[in-house]
């Protein structure tokens, strides 16, 4: 089986480097199940290629188990790219995986061109799933299928596609996706699946696993639909959901952001407490909860009454529950627990419970909604809930461009449906404010840039002294 890595980065040949490879050697590796090499087939300042090719060992027929199947010996498994691949990743480019080099620091750290192609992968799922998963990751995708037989159109197309990848990454990114996706592609795993299989997922997601789109189909495939397995490792993706963005922020920070300040997660709730108590509101909604951070600091102060934390995922939920100690019978007062409730409810649809409260927050939600469906949100809050006060934040567009580490055009979360301008989330706010009786106003959350504003906005919507 054959996997291709390229870069058209100047000079093109810093990938060996990266790869810690020379380009101009045939590299080898023994592993458990065959033998891997790695060589340059083209290698020059303008481009480089890498190529990473297995050749699985044959089984050994004297220790032919009784039961003996033909599908032991005849089968796919040294031609077609599956988990035996992403393990072969691990053991020729680990050094590469870790994001560091010797001879090379400041361009591990970089985003460059890539283009991978693998020409033959087992895909139970088809092309579409190769782009579900891939896309979201800031990839160009193009998936082929292959036929079952090229002289014969009408038997239709295997479960194989030859698969190409384009876009620009970092390169240990880039191979700690394909080190999950792979096997979840392929469906099968070629060894036991065990507890330390949700500590590799964890590890080679991080960053980009938490919010993707495909979450849970990558969790149950890749643990080998073992839900004993993949429900811990959704608690722990859920977990650290909220921690994706700032976290992708925090490490694209100008070079001369203060290393001691706040996180901007911390300074944007900061931002969300204080407008709940200027509001004067006891009883609180924070739609979109997630695993429950603003809910956490909700309840412990005692202005709030009753609070509703509202979440679409059940193990969001259930992340929030163990995180507010509700899991646990006298972990908190039970004043405490008679303040705070949690809901599975989705934001665009009516839901009679959460009519009639003092406020609601939608804490960096709106960018998770598709803006086709957006109006659908704002009619089941703002008409059929219609709360006092609503609370909206979202991430500034234009502050994007103060991230070095952010491609252009790209958005600071894999989940993000769209980012607002500044001018774009004014008009959105106005145009919500007016239709359904509410005033508006509009302020910047975080350090303000003088030409690009702040990175986070927050709007208030009040119906007090607001005309039906």
């Amino acid at each position: 089986m054959l996997l291709t890595i390229g870069t058209t980065h100047r000079p093109a040949t810093d990938l060996g480097y990266l790869l810690v490879k020379h380009p101009d050697r045939v590299h080898e590796f023994d592993l458990p199940t065959g033998r891997a090499f790695v060589c340059f087939p083209e290698a020059d300042e303008a481009r480089c290629t890498a190529a990473l090719v297995l050749e699985v060992a044959a089984p050994d027929r004297s220790a032919t188990p009784d039961g003996f199947t033909l599908g032991r010996f005849v089968n796919d498994r040294p031609y077609a790219a599956s988990s035996l691949l992403a393990a072969a990743l691990n053991k020729t480019f680990r050094t590469a995986m870790l994001g560091t080099s010797k001879d090379r620091p400041e361009l591990a750290a970089t985003a460059i061109p890539l283009e991978i192609r693998i020409p033959v992968l087992r895909c139970r799922g088809g092309a579409d799933l190769a782009d579900r998963l891939f896309a979201p990751l800031g990839w160009v995708v193009t998936a082929t299928a292959i036929p079952l037989d090229v002289e014969h159109p009408e038997w239709g197309r295997s479960s194989y596609v030859d698969l190409a990848l384009s876009g620009t990454l970092r390169l240990a990114d880039a191979l700690h996706q394909l080190y999950v996706l792979l096997p979840v592609l392929d469906d099968a795993k070629h060894y036991w699946v065990s507890t330390d299989e949700v500590d590799k997922l964890v590890r080679a997601g991080e960053g980009w696993l938490a919010g993707h789109p495909e979450r849970e189909l990558i969790v149950s495939r890749y643990l080998a639909h073992r839900r004993s397995l993949s429900e811990p490792a959704l608690e722990r993706l859920a977990e650290s959901d909220d921690r994706v963005v700032t976290d992708s922020v925090d490490a694209a920070s100008p070079e001369d952001a203060d290393e001691d300040a706040p996180s901007l997660a911390v300074v944007r709730r900061e931002a969300v407490l204080r407008a709940l108590r200027e509001s004067g509101a006891q009883r609180v909604l924070d739609l979109g909860c997630g695993p429950g951070a603003l809910l956490v600091s909700l309840l412990e102060d005692r202005r709030y009454t009753e609070l509703v934390g509202v979440d679409v995922a059940s193990r969001a939920l259930a992340v929030a529950a163990r995180r507010l100690r509700l899991d646990r019978p006298g972990a908190i007062s039970e004043r405490d627990r008679q303040r705070v409730r949690l809901i599975q409810s989705a934001l665009t649809y009516r839901d009679a419970r959460l009519a009639g409260y003092d406020a609601a927050v939608l804490m960096e939600v709106i960018e998770h909604v598709d803006e086709a469906r957006l109006p659908d949100l704002v009619r089941a809050v703002f008409g059929a809930a219609r709360p006092a006060t609503v609370i909206v934040t979202t991430p500034n567009a234009e502050y994007n461009a103060r991230y070095p580490s952010l491609a252009a055009g790209a958005m600071r979360h894999a989940d993000h449906r769209f980012e607002w301008t500044r001018s774009q989330f004014g008009d959105w706010a106005d145009s919500v404010a007016l239709a359904h009786g509410y005033s508006v106003t509009v302020a910047a959350v975080g350090v303000v840039d003088a030409a690009v504003g702040a990175p986070t906005q927050m709007a208030v919507f009040n119906t007090t002294g607001v005309g039906e």
